[in-house]
């Protein structure tokens, strides 16, 4: 695949004061950052029950352009004194160039949506960055294309990559995407990188998302990625998939009752 930087040695990325590569660590929040209440709300929920990292994107990439496209910088505030309340840390995803720098000032990982993935402009120009970016897999990405993507970073110095599994397009339109748990060896095994899974975007289906949260760490994922609001039939976005702070926590419950997660 012609990997010139990434190779198969395995990688830790220090984020803070965790390290993504060792234990599984949880992210966790809503699918958008939607008005200070709802997220520090969600943010000191998510605390109690031990999430490690705060998710919460203030860009939306919508396939409507009349669907909620997220509060932008506005909503940066939010997830930064969501931070400062809770001591979590914090993701969003970034989807313009000139948004990076500001963005990257104030949460700790950067990532890149699975429809920016192809966006090589942007990847470049995260790369330039000191700063973790979770770059995730391309909804119809081939693992070659993902790893290229990757690699795109990694050429231009930031090597500090997260890699996420949120599902890929099929043939079959059950679930909303179709979750891809083979991809999480075969990536850690080509690239030496953390990867982490996503069974909110990878199904769904509430109903799903707890069964493959525990077969993706059963099976060697580096951690999760799951959307919790508290209110999810009130949610701007992904409210059907969205799960309340009670239910996010029968996950971890089960995950710690399992030996999957440190208690």
């Amino acid at each position: 695949m012609a990997i010139k930087i990434l190779n198969k040695e395995k990688k830790n990325i220090a984020v803070g004061d965790i390290v993504i590569g060792q234990d599984p660590v949880l992210i966790s929040g809503p699918c958008a950052v939607e008005s200070r209440e709802q997220l520090i709300e969600t943010a000191k929920a998510l605390k109690d029950i031990g999430v490690h990292i705060l998710r919460g994107s203030i860009f939306k990439p919508r396939t409507s352009p009349y669907d909620f496209q997220g509060l932008g910088i506005e909503g940066l505030k939010y997830l930064k004194e969501a931070s400062e309340i809770t001591g979590l840390l914090t993701i969003t995803e970034v989807m313009e160039e000139k948004y990076l720098e500001e963005v990257a000032e104030v949460v700790d990982i950067i990532q890149i949506g699975s429809r920016n993935m192809y966006n090589y402009p942007l990847l470049k120009a995260a790369g330039a960055l000191n700063k973790p970016v979770l770059l995730k897999r391309g909804m119809s990405a081939t693992i070659k294309e993902w790893t290229m993507a990757a690699e795109y970073l990694a050429a231009n110095g930031n090597e500090n990559i997260i890699l996420c599994e949120r599902g890929i397009r099929s043939f079959d339109d059950y679930t909303r995407n179709t979750l891809d748990l083979a991809a999480v060896p075969i990536m850690q095994k080509e690239t030496g990188l953390p990867v982490i899974v996503d069974p909110s975007h990878g199904t769904g289906i509430k109903s799903l998302i707890k069964p493959m949260s525990l077969a993706a760490v059963a099976g060697g994922a580096d951690g999760l990625m799951i959307e919790v609001h508290i209110r999810p039939e009130e949610a701007l976005c992904d409210g059907k998939q969205s799960l309340t702070p009670s239910e996010y926590g029968e996950i971890v419950k089960a995950l710690k009752d399992m030996n999957l997660l440190e208690r």
